[in-house]
């Protein structure tokens, strides 16, 4: 098996090889695809090395692009270092190579199942020394994440709470996402990097929950309808609410996050919740007779 040389793989084959889609291999002097996973998905994962020479080396898999990428390239396949094989082959075994120093390894060809990534197959190697490994892409969608800065939502609320402000018993409470934007309601992309590896984390809210301090929850699949002076006494089309109770409510949204992320051969979803409070009078209307 012949190294791709001369040149860069494009970054959309490269994208699209880790996301799954099936690509077109073309690299430099024309080399086609080097290997397929289970659902025919070319596995080229990272640039070819400037001088990879004949990928024999010590033994071991070649480098996919320098000490900054630890991909390897073993046995026709793109793979990442997954630490050693325990229990350790017998040396007798044809994996060791004839060598009785180092040790082996192990090299994991990600693969892509019901929109989760799974290891495809897991290669066995010899290395003198241990092989780079990559850094755990969840630890860097949390750090995508820490730099969203991601909000609780701003609440829109009639009756307002607001000082000296009173709700009326068995009028409609109308609740929305007051001015939402990428911080407070999504959807916002970052990324994070170590190393020369790169993970992408997309956060949006998927939906509010408002305790209304009643014993009464509403969850909202969007944002609401801000209220106009307009609508009168109707209720909210899509988030609402109907105190039959006067008294002091502390109302509580909740909205939740989604923080979807990929990179590194992986995926995955990261849940956050955040907390917004406010205090509402109702009271009842009083009706004055002669």
């Amino acid at each position: 098996m012949r190294w791709l040389s001369r040149g860069l793989l494009a970054v959309g084959v490269v994208a699209a090889a880790l996301l799954g889609h099936p690509v077109a291999a073309v690299a430099g002097d024309g080399a086609t695809c080097l290997s397929y996973n289970l659902y025919g998905v070319c596995m080229i994962w990272a640039e070819a090395p400037a001088d990879p020479g004949d990928g024999s080396g010590s033994g071991t898999g070649s480098s996919g692009g320098g000490s900054d990428n630890p991909f390897l390239f073993i046995d026709g396949h793109w793979c990442l270092p997954a630490g050693l094989a325990d229990p350790q082959p017998l040396q007798s075994e044809a994996v060791w190579q004839g060598h009785t120093d180092g040790a082996i390894y192990l090299c994991e060809v990600p693969a892509q199942r019901g929109g989760m990534f799974v290891v495809g197959l897991v290669i066995p190697f010899w290395s003198l020394t241990p092989p780079a490994a990559p850094p755990d892409p969840e630890v860097l969608a949390q750090q995508a994440i820490e730099t969203m800065q991601l909000q609780a939502i701003r609440v829109g609320i009639v009756p307002e709470a607001a000082s000296g402000a009173v709700g009326l018993v068995g009028m409609p409470t109308w609740m929305w996402v007051a001015a939402p934007d990428a911080r407070t309601f999504g959807p916002i992309t970052r990324t994070a990097s170590a190393g020369g590896w790169t993970v992408s984390a997309t956060a949006q809210v998927t939906s509010v929950t408002w305790d209304m301090g009643d014993g009464q929850i509403v969850t909202c699949a969007g944002p609401g309808t801000a209220y106009q002076v307009s609508y009168g006494t109707e209720s909210s089309p899509d988030c609402g609410h109907t105190y039959t109770r006067q008294g002091e409510y502390t109302v509580r949204a909740t909205s939740h996050w989604i923080v979807t992320w990929s990179g590194i051969g992986r995926a995955g979803s990261i849940p956050l919740d955040l907390v917004q409070a406010v205090d509402l009078t109702i009271g009842e209307a009083q009706v004055l007779t002669q």
